[in-house]
């Protein structure tokens, strides 16, 4: 049996092994970019859907800008027949084709306002007193008459104009 005798190549110490230690390989780096066209397409329609609930939510409130304007007018009216009278007016300009409203008046105005919504306050309650309140010395309305009205602004069915 022969005696084994140490390689030269053989580290002898730590330090000679640590020496011997490679570096290791830096891995690629990963990509942002999806791999797929699919991921693409699916960011794409996600833009286009986020650019459309925007769009649309934009466009329903500058349409119904006029409501907002009309309940901030009420609240300053307090119970002023006459001013409720107007600003249900003005509104209704607004929703509806001039032609439809401006000649309305009286009953047939009640009639209007009560059909437009889907209500019966104006006709059979509080809201009588429109059909005369332009015209009549200024009166202290019926609260309900306000509530009324408030309601109105907020239930009718706006028609686009020709």
């Amino acid at each position: 049996m022969s005696e084994e005798t140490p390689s030269t190549d053989a580290p002898t110490s730590l330090v000679d092994l640590i020496n011997k230690l490679v570096e290791p390989v830096e891995p690629a780096s990963i990509s942002m970019v999806p791999q797929t066209g699919g991921w693409v397409v699916l960011a794409v329609v996600l833009i286009l859907v986020a650019l459309y609930v925007v769009l649309r939510t934009r466009a329903h409130l500058q349409r119904n800008a006029y409501r907002k304007a009309a309940l901030s007018a009420l609240e300053q009216a307090g119970d002023d027949a006459a001013a409720i009278a107007t600003i249900l007016r003005s509104t209704a300009l607004a929703a509806f084709p001039r032609a439809q409203v401006a000649s309305l008046s009286g009953a047939e105005w009640l009639a209007f306002l009560d059909r437009s919504a889907g209500m019966d306050d104006f006709r059979n309650g509080a809201g009588q007193v429109l059909a005369t309140a332009p015209y009549a010395s200024p009166a202290r309305a019926d609260p309900a008459l306000r509530e009324a009205a408030k309601s109105w602004v907020r239930r009718h069915q706006r028609q686009v104009s020709a």
